[in-house]
């Protein structure tokens, strides 16, 4: 029953993972895009919008790696 419960817990959290991943990565395709327009215009990109890339970039790895762990997590209990 415990096992069940836990099973249940932490497909709940990889489902929770998922979905943050999804908006992180809707907002870094608005950095993406203006990066992106600069290269196409042989302009320099804003600093703000490479931060921001950088930024999203990094939550999104750290996300994906929590789910690395949450996977992990259920395949043992299986």
């Amino acid at each position: 029953m415990a096992n069940f419960i836990e099973k249940r817990k932490v497909k709940k959290e990889i489902k929770i993972c998922l979905q943050t991943i999804a908006e992180i990565e809707r907002r870094r395709n608005r950095s993406q895009a203006a990066l992106l327009q600069a290269i196409l215009m042989h302009q320099p990109p804003e600093n703000d919008d490479v931060e921001w890339f950088n930024k999203y970039t990094g939550e999104i790895a750290a996300c994906r790696k929590c789910l690395e762990e949450l996977q992990k997590q259920l395949d043992s209990l299986k």
